[in-house]
């Protein structure tokens, strides 16, 4: 077990999933009874209409293909089944797409102390609030958290991280304005060691304006900070915008392609009727879901619970 997977036992607040998932319900079910329309048997024109469905839901051609494959093998089984079933065959077939690329463990497996997390993820998807969220989470469940603004290019993200250290009462460490982000770094974790923290929280630069340049400075990064954890960071953490549908999953390829990506939160779930993108790009890229944000509140990042976001998600 991760050193983390105990602070997220809790399942968040039931009635923050069901309203950030609202617009995403209505326009996925809405397009689904038009898909079935006057059927009452799954035939070849069904599926082809849920096809166009999963595609406009931002579920993504490569996992849209896979669900559409095993409902047909089904319905080979039993040409029989009825429309009236369609859902909970949906249902059946997106849970255990989650299954398949579901890990256990989150952290640090080390017996060491101390957890590092380098935030990844472009500007303007909730990277540093998501951070800041976190951080205050953790800090009031009596956790000793630090934040490092390494996110040197842009003075907001600093200010904003500073925010976010005063209202969580944790420590922030940052250095001149432009500085070394690796240098931000390395400060961070050396602080963090000797400060007996329990979790360091990396926020990075968000520019993919140069995939080779945002490799070098993250591959950097982790190299300096792993002088002083031998294991660090022991997570990287992508935070992609749901809200912006198929351009989520353009940035989940480039990070991938610049890091080892090791776990994701999607933010904004709440803005648009996008929440399909949170399946796909689980599915494409075989990186597990962490957190998912539906509202501004802190409470509304919640720890991502597959079978109950699905649950959530197909409830009438």
């Amino acid at each position: 077990m991760g050193l983390f997977d105990k602070w997220f036992s809790g399942s968040g607040n039931k009635e923050a999933l069901d309203k950030g998932l609202e617009k995403s319900k209505q326009g996925f079910f809405s397009k689904v009874a038009t898909a079935v329309a006057g059927k009452k048997t799954i035939d070849a024109e069904v599926l082809d209409n849920l096809e166009e469905v999963l595609i406009a839901s931002d579920v993504g051609v490569d996992t849209t293909l896979k669900i559409i494959d095993r409902l047909e093998a089904r319905v080979q089984k039993d040409p029989y089944l009825g429309t009236d079933q369609l859902n909970f065959l949906l249902k059946d077939e997106i849970k255990s797409l989650f299954k398949s690329s579901e890990v256990s463990e989150f952290g640090s497996s080390s017996n060491e102390k101390l957890t590092v997390i380098m935030v990844v993820g472009v500007n303007g998807v909730g990277k540093t609030t998501t951070i800041g969220k976190l951080a205050k989470k953790w800090s009031d469940e009596g956790k000793k958290v630090m934040l490092a603004a390494a996110d040197t290019f842009r003075a907001a993200a600093v200010d904003q991280l500073e925010v976010w250290s005063e209202r969580s009462g944790v420590p922030l460490v940052k250095l001149a304005a432009n500085a070394d982000p690796a240098a931000v770094a390395y400060e961070a974790v050396s602080k963090a060691v000797s400060s007996d923290i329990d979790v360091l929280l990396v926020d990075t630069a968000g520019r993919l304006h140069n995939k080779i340049n945002l490799m070098n400075e993250l591959s950097k990064i982790k190299r300096v900070m792993s002088k002083v954890v031998a294991d660090a960071p022991h997570e990287v953490l992508l935070v992609l915008d749901g809200s912006t549908g198929q351009n989520a999953f353009e940035q989940a390829k480039q990070f991938s392609a610049a890091t080892e990506v090791t776990s994701l939160a999607v933010t904004k779930l709440d803005g648009s009727a996008k929440g399909g993108v949170v399946l796909g790009i689980s599915d494409q890229f075989n990186i597990p879901v962490r957190f998912i944000g539906v509202g501004e509140g802190i409470e509304d990042l919640q720890p991502f619970d597959a079978e109950r976001f699905v649950d959530t998600f197909f409830e009438v």
